[in-house]
């Protein structure tokens, strides 16, 4: 099988309908550019065509069902690397407002070219940490993600100031995210956030396991601007 074929069968194994043959050209371009540029920087780790789209490509693809659709929709991915799994949504999803977070100068030059070579508007790439980041933050998402950045109880409390009122956080793991879970609930009773659903997953030619644990977050008053943060005092997000 060739690329367009490796993500045709993968996405049919999934559940998975992208909806035109423009989102297929669009990610096997995606695919060609990541492994030409590959060659001369450490993007991703040298593998078969078959292990790269799968690990990457169609793990991203697994948030798609997750995420609205409509113009008020934004999503915030932090840690995006060479664009896992925030720019992958965007290929197949153009109507999507991404925002990456990426403090690699190289990987975000990368990040550049994918956006104009597919020529992607409503793309916003902030070449910074995670921490400075949220310090002077005045803006929130209806979701925020990341592949294997920190631990789940880490990432929520980095994400709070991200996360608008009753938004979303979805954190993609492998077979141990029940133990993450379970730290995050000893260590943060108060959290602002509520387990929503864990979805666990197979990718189609690995027959790797994995889980999407999705989050979302409340609020003490469902007619303030107030929502419960960690501790005895709230906040406005």
């Amino acid at each position: 099988m060739d690329c367009g074929e490796i993500i045709q069968h993968g996405c049919a194994e999934l559940g998975l309908l992208l909806g035109n043959r423009q989102a297929i050209d669009r990610l096997v371009t995606y695919y060609s550019e990541l492994v030409k540029w590959n060659r001369r920087m450490n993007l991703v780790a040298h593998a078969s065509e078959q292990e790269i789209v799968e690990s990457h490509f169609l793990d991203s693809l697994t948030l798609l069902p997750y995420l609205e659709t409509g113009d008020k929709f934004e999503l915030l991915d932090v840690g995006t690397g060479a664009g896992f799994p925030g720019l992958v949504l965007k290929t197949v999803r153009p109507s999507l407002a991404l925002t990456l977070v990426e403090p690699r100068t190289k990987r975000v030059t990368f990040l550049r070219h994918i956006v104009r070579t597919l020529r992607l508007d409503g793309v916003d790439i902030v070449e910074r940490r995670l921490e400075p980041v949220l310090q002077g933050v005045v803006r929130s998402y209806s979701c925020v993600t990341s592949r294997a950045l920190a631990a789940i109880g880490d990432f929520l409390e980095l994400s709070v100031p991200f996360c608008s009122r009753g938004g979303m956080v979805i954190c993609m793991k492998g077979p141990k995210a029940e133990e993450e879970i379970s730290q995050w609930q000893i260590n943060w009773p108060e959290s602002p956030y509520r387990l929503e659903k864990i979805v666990p997953l197979i990718l189609p030619f690995s027959r790797a396991e994995r889980n999407l644990v999705l989050f979302r977050k409340y609020f003490c008053d469902l007619n303030s601007d107030i929502s419960i943060c960690p501790g005895s005092s709230c906040a406005k997000t």
